[in-house]
């Protein structure tokens, strides 16, 4: 299905908003670049979208990069590929490449590489005459190290580059736009705490990641600029053995995005305050700049729970929910999925059952086939 408009670009240069049925307007978190919010992955967005504390996997990269230096293997790669949005469009897809190298045993390298297409957008003048199509697209090329610090405690830092081109360089309206460039680093933390129980060997675990700290994106030669969404996630796990060959996992994440929250009263006052606000200025005005005080503030942090069941490390059964307030983008889902793990190669599939109505996320699909690396580089010796 062809979509006909430019304005449905724009609509995903923002925020992908999902409006509540009620009298209350919602005012949500308004920022550029929303690809870069959207799990890429199947085992995290299979438990709800979460995976700050969850045990370390191939693609830690997007929800923990500090997880890398507790993973069991020393190599691994994955590709993950994303039908996005498919009640709406069929041809809007977000592909990901990640990988990771423990070179020593407390550090670790990893990088990803995440590629947005918006599919073919066919153009259209005020008369109703065609103008050609455009294929808008968004990436992102990160690359990050991982150290533990203590025996239990790892740490990481990421820097990012980041591509929006929404229009391919051709002018809307009579204004020229132009592709956005911006640049970002991520900050994480995690803590695996080991506790001995009579059926083997849990772990209590935590994890933090503040994402996309960086500069604002610009799509008309600076004249105007957008916040980046910039995230902040906290998030737990706790790894229970049943016995020897089950293990059960419980996880729960936490999500506040660091981005201001527009006032539309400061607006008329001065149509310029958001362009002149500079990244950290906005960084720390979101934790209070909200119209409707404290109340909305707490409105804006949107919450993840998800289990995950596993039987001789081969077979992973997996649920969750993801909760947002309706006032902050109302994406209320149930997520569910399946994992099978066949010596160094493992395929995980994922499921979105929405909770509110006319959610355009329902029944989205996301695939990751993985690699053991170092497990492979041994089995062909």
């Amino acid at each position: 299905m062809k979509k006909v408009a430019l304005f449905l670009v724009l609509l995903f240069s923002v925020n992908s908003v999902i409006f509540a049925d009620d009298d209350t307007p919602p005012n949500p978190v308004i920022y550029s670049v929303p690809s870069l919010t959207i799990s890429p992955e199947a085992r995290g967005a299979a438990m709800g979208d979460l995976g700050a504390a969850t045990e370390a996997d191939v693609s830690s990269q997007f929800w923990n990069p500090a997880k890398y230096v507790f993973a069991e293997s020393d190599a691994g790669m994955a590709f993950s590929f994303t039908p996005w949005l498919r009640r709406l469009v069929d041809d809007i897809n977000l592909s990901y490449l990640t990988g990771y190298w423990k070179f020593h045993p407390r550090r670790a390298l990893s990088a990803s590489l995440r590629y947005f297409s918006l599919g073919q957008i066919d153009m259209y003048n005020a008369n109703g005459g065609s103008e050609g199509s455009v294929y808008p697209n968004e990436f992102a090329l990160d690359v990050a190290y991982s150290q533990k610090l203590f025996d239990n405690f790892s740490a990481a830092a990421a820097l990012r580059l980041i591509y929006s081109d929404l229009n391919n360089k051709r002018s809307l309206g009579g204004t020229e736009t132009y592709p956005g460039v911006a640049v970002a680093a991520d900050v994480a933390m995690y803590y695996k705490n080991p506790i001995q129980l009579p059926t083997g060997d849990a772990n209590l675990n935590f994890g933090l990641n503040i994402s996309n700290i960086g500069s604002k994106i610009s799509y008309d030669e600076n004249a105007t600029s957008m916040f980046i969404p910039t995230t902040f996630r906290l998030g737990t796990s706790f790894d229970y053995p049943i016995d020897e060959f089950q293990s059960f996992s419980v996880s729960a994440d936490a999500y506040k995005m660091l981005v201001p929250t527009i006032d539309y009263l400061k607006v008329a006052e001065d149509i310029n305050y958001y362009n002149n606000m500079t990244p950290l200025q906005g960084i720390i005005s979101s934790f209070g700049d909200a119209p409707g005080g404290f109340t909305e503030e707490l409105q804006e942090i949107a919450w993840s729970v998800g289990a995950e069941y596993a039987y001789n490390k081969q077979f992973f059964v997996r649920a969750g929910y993801f909760n947002e307030h309706q006032n902050k983008g109302n994406r209320k889902f149930f997520t569910a999925g399946a994992g099978f793990k066949l010596n160094v190669f493992q395929l995980d599939a994922s499921y979105v059952i929405s909770v509110a109505q006319t959610n355009p996320l329902d029944q989205t699909l996301r695939f990751s086939l993985s690699f053991d690396l170092f497990g492979l580089q041994n089995l062909l010796r």
